[in-house]
């Protein structure tokens, strides 16, 4: 798992726009130079990549990331806009093992997409609601501008959060704000735990081979073609063939079998999320059917 290349990442990603290289839980920060990397940098026909009923809209890039202006289905237009990525892209570092992160001050910035990738404007985030890769990999940010203002000022809609457990087979696309890139495949299965170092994912989405996500992706929303709702979070793959290490994520089964699946690329579920967040988009992790892992002083 490459971390998200604190310290040389502006100059990884000013300097060198190129630079890929697939992230294990990462699919993170681009890096390592690779001779296909330019293809990656513009977007691409609609014809090509995706359905009519997915684009860009509501996507956003990270200084090293992907991610998405997100919504609860109880989320009303003058909440505070959240913005999702991966817990692995939280500027401050990646989470340890069984490290949850709340209400941390955060000012970054996120570059907001139109539908066909262009740039529709700048958030910003005022906190971390909420950051782990512990069950997960996801950071939820809380910015200074509401739905409504987003609307209205950028003409851009927030991206819904499903609240059913996707389904084995559906038509999905990872839609990668950083990349400009649209990929598409479908959802191949689930795998019970999916390891990667010292971080443990719970229930797991796996994808066709189609989607061929690489370094940068980390944090795209992915989402469902026929409702248009986000169903998970792409977070990562492996890239080597090697068994349970950082950029080679393994599967184990019910039964503790371990299995690698070199080039299979992974997204972690999110439909859990919205019964965590409660009127005004306010957190609550003590709330009725919320899974998400609490931090280690509020666990009984």
């Amino acid at each position: 798992m490459n971390r998200p290349l604190v310290g040389s990442l502006a100059t990884a990603v000013l300097g060198a726009a190129a630079l890929v290289g697939t992230v294990g839980t990462a699919h993170a920060a681009p890096q390592h130079g690779a001779p296909h990397a330019q293809r990656h940098l513009a977007p691409q026909h609609p014809s090509q990549q995706r359905t009519k009923a997915v684009d860009f809209a509501g996507t956003v890039a990270l200084s090293n990331c992907s991610g998405s202006v997100v919504r609860m289905p109880t989320s009303q237009p003058n909440d505070p806009a959240l913005v999702m990525s991966n817990g692995h892209c939280l500027e401050s570092g990646m989470p340890d093992p069984g490290e949850v992160i709340v209400d941390q001050r955060s000012s970054r910035s996120f570059t907001l997409l139109d539908k066909s990738a262009g740039r529709a404007g700048t958030i910003r985030a005022t906190k971390v609601a909420y950051a782990t890769m512990t069950d997960t990999d996801v950071t939820l940010y809380e910015t200074s501008s509401t739905y409504a203002q987003i609307e209205q000022k950028y003409g851009i809609k927030a991206l819904e959060l499903a609240t059913d457990h996707p389904v084995k087979g559906a038509a999905i696309s990872v839609v990668s704000g950083y990349w400009k890139k649209i990929y598409t495949c479908n959802i191949d299965g689930f795998v019970p735990t999916l390891k990667e170092g010292g971080w443990s994912w719970k229930d797991s989405v796996r994808y066709t081979p189609q989607c061929k996500t690489i370094g940068g992706t980390s944090g795209s929303p992915v989402v469902d073609n026929a409702t248009g709702k986000v169903t998970a979070i792409n977070n990562t793959g492996n890239e080597d063939g090697e068994r349970c290490t950082v950029n080679n994520p393994c599967e184990v089964d019910e039964n503790g079998n371990v299995t690698v699946h070199q080039g299979t690329n992974y997204a972690e579920e999110t439909y859990g999320i919205p019964k965590c967040f409660g009127v005004g988009n306010k957190l609550d992790l003590g709330a009725a059917g919320c899974t998400l892992p609490k931090p280690a002083a509020t666990r009984r």
